[in-house]
């Protein structure tokens, strides 16, 4: 047999196993062995168990020997965000009011992906209760990004996104609320999917989606090539009857004529957080490529997204505010810097009343509609993933041409498609003067994921491959 390439995308790895060029325990201990070698640097995973990986692995091989029918992950090593549950290993969210709490039972994703071959190599980690753009907390430490060890691989998906981009693991599912996996995703040169909530059940997430959060959290792929989100995403998708937000919506096959004659549109800022140059040059790269397809690409920024920010922090940071504070009331010292400050931030605004609550989600409706009728004529929209890349641990405000950037600006980019309820794509298209990756986001309208990972795919088709990071 042959031995498995460095870096190998998740669906290269399955067909090498299904043709038996490589065997499912060879491909775990070579992971195993990357994770015992790398994570000590990163502090990706918070909880692997290699002798259950091993018997995944072992389990697998028979499989293959006795020739039976194998699913499009057979053998291949995943990982998963430890917000989400996963059969004996940690569920924490970075938390030490939720220390040592063990899940029982796989989340539905988690276990379809094990029905398609999956091998679950272990959990990875996360920010205190999922409340940032970096990751950190006081279970574990900070994640460091394998671009370069003094920034942040992002948040609050960060210890996915290092993980698979280092070739820890082939391929893996973290949660947004706000950003989580496409920051993330920007940050480590990786690919990430923000799906439309409910598409992909977000059962046995915690903290668990209910109310405005179900509107606006959900979990997804994330993995080094769009076409293993392809694959993860097909696998994962469908109803689930304790997701409120889920539907009976089935995973599509599109015909490349109908992709082609998708209207696109793009910007590369939104008037009013700036970008540094390389981001908005990575757009328009994006923009050009597509045109040079065959795509009709124009210049359009639709109205309506300064309102989607306001609202979605009306969700995610007032609304969240007033679920977390109670919870963490009387117990400050277990809590973790980053989590305090956000408490600090959501605490700034009065909290929710019955009439005010009501207000935003009404609004939240009104500009979903006003933004929805404009992409009518640009079904499928091109745009930054975040001001910057990625930043150093600590920072909390940038300078870009002379105007300050601060914390909490820097990801409005994502933030709208949350509160609006878009599916959205990172794929890497640049680099940073300091080399560090720079994703762009492809947005497309609700439901329609096949939509933008097509045209994310053609994108990554012209662009080639990618360089693996430093570390």
């Amino acid at each position: 047999m042959t031995s498995v390439p460095l870096l190998s995308s998740a669906r290269e790895i399955a067909a090498a196993i299904r043709h038996k060029e490589v065997s499912p325990v060879e491909v775990a201990r070579v992971h195993l062995e990357r994770i015992e070698r790398l994570n000590p640097k990163l502090n990706a995973f918070v909880d692997y168990q290699p002798e259950v990986v091993l018997a995944q692995a072992c389990a697998a091989e028979r499989a293959i020997v006795r020739g039976e029918e194998v699913g499009p992950l057979h053998g291949v090593p995943l990982s998963i965000k430890s917000a989400i549950d996963v059969a004996g290993h940690r569920c924490e969210s970075g938390s030490r009011l939720r220390a040592g709490y063990i899940a029982a039972e796989d989340a539905p994703l988690v276990a379809r992906l094990r029905a398609a071959g999956a091998v679950i190599l272990g959990v990875t980690n996360t920010p205190e209760m999922l409340m940032a753009w970096e990751t950190d907390n006081m279970l574990y430490g900070r994640t460091n990004n394998p671009w370069d060890l003094t920034r942040t691989a992002g948040g609050s998906s960060g210890g996915e996104a290092a993980a698979i981009a280092a070739g820890l693991s082939a391929g893996g599912v973290g949660s947004d609320g706000g950003g989580s996996i496409r920051v993330p995703a920007h940050f480590c040169g990786i690919c990430g999917l923000k799906p439309t909530p409910g598409r992909i059940p977000s059962t046995g997430h915690y903290p668990k989606a209910g109310g405005p959060f179900a509107l606006i959290g959900v979990v997804g792929p994330m993995a080094r090539t769009v076409e293993d989100l392809r694959t993860l995403f097909a696998v994962m998708a469908g109803w689930d009857d304790v997701d409120p937000c889920a539907a009976p919506v089935e995973v599509r096959e599109l015909q490349e004529k109908i992709v082609d004659a998708v209207p696109i549109g793009f910007f590369a800022d939104d008037g009013r957080t700036r970008v540094t140059e390389e981001t908005m040059a990575a757009v328009e790269l994006a923009a050009f490529t597509l045109t040079g397809c065959g795509f009709r690409v124009e210049p359009f920024r639709p109205e309506g997204l300064e309102e989607a920010r306001q609202r979605w922090w009306e969700f995610f940071g007032v609304a969240g505010g007033m679920i977390l504070e109670p919870m963490l009331r009387g117990r400050e010292s277990e809590v973790s810097p980053i989590l305090r400050e956000f408490i600090r931030w959501t605490g700034a605004a009065a909290d929710h009343t019955g009439e005010s609550l009501l207000a935003a989600w009404l609004g939240r409706d009104a500009v979903r509609e006003k933004i929805l009728v404009q992409m009518r004529k640009y079904p499928v929209l091109i745009c930054p993933t975040a001001a910057i890349p990625a930043f150093r641990h600590g920072e909390r405000e940038w300078q870009l041409d002379g105007k300050t950037v601060k914390y909490l600006d820097a990801w409005s980019y994502c933030e709208w498609w949350n509160l609006l309820g878009f599916p959205a794509v990172v794929i890497p298209m640049g680099y940073s003067e300091e080399g560090l990756p720079i994703g762009v986001q492809i947005v497309g309208r609700p439901w329609e994921e096949e939509v933008v990972l097509a045209v994310a795919a053609r994108l990554e088709r012209e662009c080639g491959p990618r360089h693996a990071p430093p570390v």
